[in-house]
């Protein structure tokens, strides 16, 4: 009878112990992707960034995925009141050139604006543009909320051909640790105005020469070179709301790339506030 004190004593503070550790125990990340639109396999890449990040960091990743296959892709999560409520970050991944309805992407902004982080890849940056969206856009103007979010103002894109990488700032949390390489063929996509987007990586894209139509290429036509920065961050809005973005990511087999998925998880620790300035996840929330 002695001894049972002493036992029943101890399996109540390893009990308490473990509810204690319970209650300190890091939550996983809520991530939400909104994937769909124009020019790219969607289908594919929501789960390759999907198994990427979970399998890098204490996360849980939604997908919201529309198959619409045109740049008028919408998505109904958008619709909804306090739609982004249940999610730590938000990872812009749609092509949705043609949506132009200043009310629905208002309601995208404003909640960035109230301080939900945000990654946008690739084509996010040629998304809900309308006006003189080709030209550089006056801050403020009605067609200018979208690329003020995004940092850095982008128009078009060149050929698929590979893109060397180069981080320019090495010592930010992102990038810290990050080897430069050359990706498969991608897009480079151009930078009409750096509006308050900070560089974090430039591409550099060898551009062979192209005949214009009805003519044919001179015999001494040369490849010409095409440079743009290709990864930065952004402080957005009142609050200053973290937002990283990359254009590469046209491709699948680069979605897939370990390279690239390194980049976007950094990119989703820094834009949430968990990731150190060595570069490492805060403890509980890397694998």
């Amino acid at each position: 009878m002695k001894l049972l004190l002493p036992l029943a004593t101890l399996a109540l503070a390893g009990g308490l112990f473990f509810l204690q550790a319970a209650d300190n125990a890091v939550k996983p990340l809520r991530v939400l992707i909104v994937a769909g639109g124009c020019c790219h396999e969607y289908d594919k890449q929501t789960m390759a960034l999907k198994e990427g990040i979970e399998a890098r960091l204490n996360a849980i990743v939604d997908v919201a995925y529309n198959p619409d296959k045109s740049t008028k892709a919408t998505f109904e999560i958008y619709k909804a009141k306090d739609w982004s409520k249940d999610f730590d970050i938000i990872v812009h991944d749609e092509c949705s050139a043609d949506v132009t309805d200043p009310a629905y992407v208002n309601a995208i902004l404003d909640a960035h604006k109230a301080g939900k982080p945000a990654v946008n890849l690739h084509c996010a940056m040629h998304s809900y543009r309308w006006g003189s969206f080709r030209e550089p856009v006056k801050p403020g103007a009605d067609n200018a909320g979208w690329y003020e979010m995004l940092g850095i103002q982008s128009t078009g894109h060149g050929p698929q051909q590979p893109i060397s990488i180069t981080f320019t700032d090495k010592t930010h949390p992102i990038t810290q640790g990050l080897e430069d390489w050359t990706t498969i063929n991608e897009e480079l996509y151009n930078n009409i105005q750096v509006l308050t987007g900070k560089p974090l990586a430039t591409g550099v894209q060898i551009v062979p020469p192209k005949a214009k139509k009805g003519e044919t290429l001179p015999p001494d036509a040369k490849p010409t070179e095409a440079t743009a920065i290709v990864a930065w961050t952004n402080e957005f809005g009142p609050n200053k709301t973290k937002i990283f973005s990359t254009t590469i990511g046209h491709n699948t087999a680069t979605v897939s790339d370990a390279r690239y998925l390194s980049l976007i998880t950094r990119g989703i620790l820094w834009a949430t506030g968990h990731i150190n300035e060595n570069g490492q996840p805060e403890q509980g929330y890397g694998k």
